[in-house]
């Protein structure tokens, strides 16, 4: 038997239980319960919710990171079974970069030079670090279980693509709470948030999700 045709036989053995696109599918769905729960349950959303959604920066921010969270999710797909083209998806995250690198620019331009480093710090820098990763928990989780239910050839690629997810679900939710709206912040802070639970998904899916 070729090795092509064994990971497919493998795959359909792993998929007997529950189909992978069903159970992504539960995955998120729990996930953004857990996220929305973590959230409303401790800081809750940001006072103004109703004010700042008129404006630009706040919204945009949604914006950036559902945009995020889309591409990661098809990354996601593509990686939890052998065959998916993980290039194409590997492509669509730079729709987000996009996003962030124009806002970035605009940001600089209309700002005085003297602004951009107190824009860049905020003051929920700290906050933005430990938020987006507790509340990432549960859903990287659920997406974890979820990809012991298809047949990733790579365990660490499949698990850092489900700590992105997860984190980009996250943030999607703390940035209701967040009130440092500036790109400057958004790119600094929120993408280190992002990476940390990133890497945190690989080193993690590279033992659970052996075959």
């Amino acid at each position: 038997m070729r090795t092509e045709e064994l990971i497919h036989a493998l795959a359909a053995d792993r998929t007997v239980a529950i189909r992978p696109g069903r159970a992504f599918v539960l995955a998120l769905a729990a996930g953004a319960v857990i996220a929305a729960t973590v959230l409303l349950s401790t800081l809750g959303i940001r006072p103004d919710f109703l004010v700042v959604i008129h404006t630009i920066r706040f919204p945009y921010k949604f914006v950036v990171t559902i945009a995020l969270f889309a591409a990661s999710v098809r990354l996601a797909f593509a990686l939890a079974r052998p065959g998916g083209d993980v290039a194409a998806a590997v492509r669509t995250l730079g729709i987000p970069a996009l996003l962030i690198g124009v806002a970035l620019v605009v940001e600089l331009v209309v700002l005085p030079e003297a602004d951009w480093g107190r824009r860049l710090v905020g003051s929920n820098a700290r906050l933005c670090l430990m938020a987006i990763p507790v509340i990432a928990v549960g859903p990287l989780a659920a997406l974890l279980l979820a990809f012991r239910s298809g047949a990733p050839t790579s365990p660490m690629r499949a698990g850092a693509s489900a700590g992105l997810v997860a984190s980009a679900l996250a943030a999607t939710f703390y940035a209701a709470h967040c009130t440092d709206d500036s790109p400057l912040f958004i790119a600094a802070w929120y993408s280190l948030a992002i990476a940390f639970v990133t890497v945190v998904g690989a080193v993690i899916g590279s033992r659970a999700l052996r075959w």
